[in-house]
């Protein structure tokens, strides 16, 4: 899975270099997915942000996408994601663009990033739950497992190769 070489305007980077962007990322998550991370939500949006910060080495981790060095998006990797699903990580998790920037490869940019980090982690395979971005996935050239319920929820299951 290869893209073309980013536009110098679009590049990505660890969560864990831009430290001060948490509380921006924390603002998005919690307008993006306000029934996980928003009150009384069984997210906790201080604890997962803080994680995807703490190392680009070591899961978890998460990414920035910049678009001329102004933050446009986030999304991280980590070992679980779908508690029925446990046998299978890594996992692309909370992919978010600014929905002004969305449908310009920024989520594309995104994914391939998880995949690069995977694959330099020893990974072999990448997996993403998604009950909204199945498209994106299927443009990425991930492949399609199954289709699964997550909290009453459809949802399905996509792998790619590192």
């Amino acid at each position: 899975m290869s893209l073309p070489p980013l536009p110098p305007s679009l590049t990505t980077a660890p969560l864990s270099r831009h430290r001060a962007l948490v509380p921006v990322v924390a603002q998005w998550f919690v307008a993006e997915w306000p029934a996980w991370y928003g009150v009384g939500g069984p997210g906790n949006i201080a604890d997962d942000l803080n994680q995807f910060a703490q190392s680009e080495h070591q899961l978890p981790l998460g990414l920035v996408a910049f678009e001329n060095e102004v933050p446009v998006g986030a999304a991280a990797l980590k070992s679980e994601s779908i508690p029925s699903h446990a046998h299978l990580g890594p996992w692309a998790a909370a992919g978010y663009v600014l929905p002004q920037c969305r449908g310009r490869g920024i989520g594309a940019v995104l994914l391939h990033g998880l995949v690069v980090k995977a694959r330099e982690l020893g990974y072999a395979h990448i997996y993403c739950g998604t009950s909204t971005s199945e498209s994106l996935l299927v443009r990425a050239g991930w492949q399609w497992l199954e289709h699964t319920s997550m909290q009453g929820k459809p949802l399905a299951i996509f792998r790619a190769s590192t």
